[in-house]
């Protein structure tokens, strides 16, 4: 709002309240520890920068869940079928070879695993994913992805981020940043950690130069599933003493200083973590969900990480009912080296896909069964795919050139293909796709345009896409 006598706008912004009312300010950090929000003439906004906000447009979804496939699962074993490489097992590789990530490239290699098809679109499935095939009506299988790097630690910040370098945040402190969350109690954004953190590091789920209360929280794994949830304190009591201290240094920092951002996200952080000790507990307690649903997701598969994975399935399921607006699921350790086989491939590949084929799976059939399908949008990844042809006798290098990942839930057509890579599925040649199209497409499902969602930073509009990504039509509804 302007006057005729003003060249600045008269509504304070955020910061500049803040700084103003600094005294103030350790009496507003009090009230949201307390269950009534007592937040006087605040804005929800100001008050949370978690609070929920506006969409750009109607999104056909709220929440995503991330399964993140560390190491990169085979295409050419998994959803991409090529008869070619079974007819030519053996022999030299009938195309020019790019330079791989260890060079000790060998002859065309076959899959070991049968491909059939499922359910009424017909799609091809490995052997690798008996459980996974009975849902392919439900996905999208897109066969043309590619990435700008060969190498996991870059590829991953690709992956996450949009950008092959380290600090840049992660896709789901931008949609948090976005959208905000629906839960006050829980992180907009969470990664529930299977035993595996990727190359790369937490740096795959920080908030990179937004501010640091958009970064992933990370629930590590053990006997109690959130185990760096619990208070220290033996008593309650001595928590709150040691609550109110903090409160009297950050408010006296913040007199002197004035406003920073790594100040007030700490803050802010400390309290959701506050707030969480209460709410994590029922969250993670599943002993009200049915045996017959654990049994479906895998709590009793004979294989410990199957069951691991199991119990993160259920536990995004609770999240996204909460109001989480991303989760984000690492792998357990299957043994090997994550997806990452240079060799042993028969052997590293079922054993990983033996950890989650079940789990997701029950996850697709649960967000039908309880209602989330449609406001919950599924994505399935690795970081690239693998070489056709073998590294030494029995494994696969890195292949970034045209790999499989799927999406599934609310906007996702499915029993659908879309794209394809080469006959011997080395490099995608037809709709091949970047992750910034992945991002673009995940933005839009949520309501939002990627290319409006900016955040200014070092003079110029940052985004997650950088100056590309297109939506990938021929999978939505």
């Amino acid at each position: 709002m302007f006057s005729c006598n003003q060249s600045a706008r008269a509504f304070l912004s955020r910061r500049e309240m803040l700084s103003r009312c600094a005294g103030g300010f350790g009496a507003v950090a009090l009230s949201s520890l307390f269950p009534e929000k007592v937040l006087g003439s605040l804005s929800p906004a100001a008050a949370n920068p978690l609070a929920t906000r506006s969409s750009h447009y109607a999104g056909k979804v709220k929440n995503v869940i991330f399964l993140y496939m560390d190491g990169g699962p085979s295409q050419v074993d998994t959803f991409d079928p090529k008869p070619r490489l079974t007819a030519e097992h053996g022999q030299p590789f009938g195309l020019k070879m790019e330079p791989t990530q260890f060079n000790s490239n060998g002859n065309t290699l076959a899959s070991p695993w049968e491909f059939k098809q499922y359910g009424q679109s017909g799609i091809p499935v490995s052997s690798l994913f008996p459980c996974v095939a009975q849902c392919v009506d439900d996905l999208a299988i897109v066969r043309s992805m590619t990435s700008d790097f060969s190498e996991h630690t870059n590829a991953n910040y690709f992956l996450h981020t949009g950008s092959g370098l380290q600090g840049r945040p992660s896709m789901g402190a931008w949609m948090g940043y976005g959208l905000g969350t629906e839960n006050a109690d829980l992180p907009g954004f969470v990664v529930l950690n299977g035993g595996l953190i990727p190359p790369g590091g937490l740096d795959n789920f920080n908030s990179g130069f937004l501010p640091a209360s958009f970064q992933g929280s990370v629930f590590k794994p053990g006997v109690e599933p959130v185990s760096n949830i619990r208070p220290t304190e033996a008593q309650a009591e001595q928590q709150m003493r040691k609550l109110a201290l903090m409160r009297k240094l950050d408010n006296r920092l913040l007199q002197r200083e004035g406003m920073l951002d790594q100040l007030e996200s700490s803050i802010m952080n400390a309290e959701l973590a506050f707030r969480m000790q209460a709410a994590v507990p029922e969250l993670m307690d599943t002993t009200g969900e049915s045996a017959a649903l654990k049994r479906m997701y895998g709590f009793e598969a004979p294989m410990p990480q199957t069951r691991v994975f199991a119990q993160q399935c259920l536990q995004a399921r609770r999240l996204v009912e909460r109001g989480v607006r991303f989760v984000e699921l690492t792998c357990p350790n299957a043994g090997g080296d994550r997806w990452d086989q240079h060799g042993k491939l028969t052997e590293g590949h079922e054993n990983n896909a033996r950890a989650v084929d079940q789990p997701i799976a029950g996850l697709l059939k649960d967000l039908k069964s309880c209602g989330l399908w449609e406001s919950t949008l599924v994505v399935w990844s690795g970081e690239f795919g693998r070489t056709p042809f073998a590294q030494g006798k029995d494994g696969r290098d890195h292949n970034p050139f045209g790999f499989s990942i799927w999406l599934a839930g609310g906007g996702i057509k499915g029993g659908t293909i879309f794209g394809a890579t080469d006959e011997y599925g080395y490099k995608a040649v037809e709709n091949p796709l970047k992750i910034h199209d992945l991002h673009a497409t995940m933005l839009h499902l949520l309501g939002m345009d990627h290319t409006k969602l900016t955040f200014r930073y070092s003079g110029r509009d940052m985004r997650l896409t950088d100056v590309h990504g297109e939506l990938i039509h021929g999978i939505l509804s």
